[in-house]
């Protein structure tokens, strides 16, 4: 039995997938073993972009989110985004702001994720503009100031380029991925969105060898 093992979560805060994906990924993370130990990568999902989506991609991504809920029972998507906000292809932004949040605390990032989540998925709110992100860094206790200028900064972005390029080398190709690394060598794991014991059978197949 392997005594530890690295599980890489390669995500976007603002992938579709993700968001289904994250109830079964809550509940395989509290059944992991603790000499699992769990990183999270970004892996960027959309460059920034300041030029307002065109109508085509939106229909294409709402049509994302109804595949969704046939394929993951019971996830919430809220179809009002579309008409209240000017939805961006950008999502590098939310990737930032998921990185200045774990610089003022590391401990933080999952609800980071989380709240980027909601916003954009259930309450319609848009986090590819720099307002949102920084009204959630706030209702999270962060410090406003501190965050706007980490979200901006050069060293951000370097870490986001890191990120992005690190899940590339390990093999990563969509979003959700899960990789396991074992002596140095990553292992893909087969996703699985609605029942988390075949990942985590999985997990500890590879633990056993």
């Amino acid at each position: 039995m392997l005594e530890h093992m690295i599980l890489y979560y390669v995500h976007d805060p603002m992938c579709s997938w993700c968001w289904g994906f994250s109830p079964t990924w809550t509940r395989l993370c509290a059944q992991l073993p603790d000499t699992v130990e769990v990183n999270y990568l970004l892996g960027g999902l959309a460059p920034d972009s300041k030029e307002p989506m065109p109508k085509e991609m939106q229909e294409m991504i709402a049509g994302y989110w109804r595949r969704i809920q046939q394929h993951i029972p019971g996830t919430e998507f809220n179809f009002d985004f579309w008409q209240q906000c000017e939805p961006k292809r950008s999502t590098y932004p939310a990737c930032r702001a998921i990185i200045a949040a774990r610089k003022q605390q590391p401990e933080i990032e999952q609800s980071m994720i989380k709240a980027i989540q909601e916003a954009y998925y259930l309450n319609a709110k848009n986090p590819s503009d720099e307002e949102t992100l920084i009204s959630l860094a706030e209702s999270l206790g962060l410090d406003k100031a501190r965050f706007t200028t980490d979200l901006n900064a050069a060293d951000t972005q370097q870490q986001l380029e890191k990120e992005i390029q690190f899940s590339r080398e390990i093999g990563a190709q969509g979003f959700p991925g899960m990789i396991v690394e074992v002596d140095g060598k990553y292992e893909h794991l087969p996703l699985d969105y609605n029942d988390p014991d075949n990942i985590l059978n999985a997990i500890l197949r590879v633990m056993k060898r």
